[in-house]
């Protein structure tokens, strides 16, 4: 039997198999809304981050870089 689980986004059951490549977003439209609530900072992990744990600029500029050529290389995607 196929596990079957709640969009986060719409609650609408999602299989978790091959048939739902989003998963577990039922759609790529309930994923893209999903960045959206992360890059807005809607959305938060709970747990404080300590001072040894800060991003310095460099890391920060780094993982700017990584999340653009990762996007550019996907661009069709949100086209």
């Amino acid at each position: 039997m196929a596990t079957v689980v709640k969009c986060p986004t719409c609650q609408a059951d999602v299989v978790w198999g091959k048939q739902s490549p989003h998963r577990p977003f039922c759609s790529k439209r309930c994923q893209l809304i999903d960045l959206g609530e992360w890059s807005e900072e809607n959305n938060k992990i709970s747990s404080k981050i300590s001072a040894n744990e800060e991003l310095d600029e460099q890391a920060k500029q780094d993982m700017i870089e990584d999340i653009e050529a990762m996007l550019a290389k996907n661009d069709d995607f949100f086209q």
